[in-house]
């Protein structure tokens, strides 16, 4: 059974990205008004994929460009939270960019985790840009011990 990941602020999200959006469109009619770039700090949403067979469940989460030291893994109160950074390059500011569209900036992904979930067992690693998450399920025991009732 896939566990069903429910985001309640999804639809929030949705309306935040199209007022984001907006706002820079509006600063898009005049983009060279102003030589000094605003700090801006946007918070974007890396894409997920999950997975499961009868061993493990699977995430990989696309994060091209964030380096490994910027990902913070950690459970809490049952919840798999996945955060970090990405940082936009400095030196690249004055390449004469006239349009960035990369998300740069914070992001947090949560997971609940499912019952069968070993948490001591989670492994992590960062290939490609795509951080791949194992989280093993915990082994049904074989050895049934049988309690007389008395």
């Amino acid at each position: 059974m896939v566990p069903v990941m429910i985001d309640p602020f999804k639809e929030l999200r949705d309306i935040e990205k199209r007022i984001s959006s907006m706002l820079e469109l509006e600063n898009a009619i005049a983009p060279f008004a102003s030589t000094k770039a605003a700090k801006v700090e946007h918070i974007w949403m890396p894409a997920v994929n999950e997975r499961e067979d009868e061993k493990a469940y699977y995430l990989e989460v696309d994060l091209p460009g964030v380096k490994k030291k910027d990902i913070n893994i950690e459970i809490k109160d049952n919840m798999l939270i996945i955060s970090g950074e990405r940082k936009f390059k400095k030196e690249e500011k004055d390449k004469g960019y006239k349009r960035v569209e990369s998300f740069f900036g914070k992001f947090e992904r949560r997971f609940a985790l499912p019952p069968d979930a070993d948490t001591e067992k989670i492994e992590a690693k960062v290939e490609d840009g795509v951080l791949k998450i194992t989280i093993p399920k915990v082994e049904e025991q074989k050895n049934v011990k049988k309690i007389e009732i008395k």
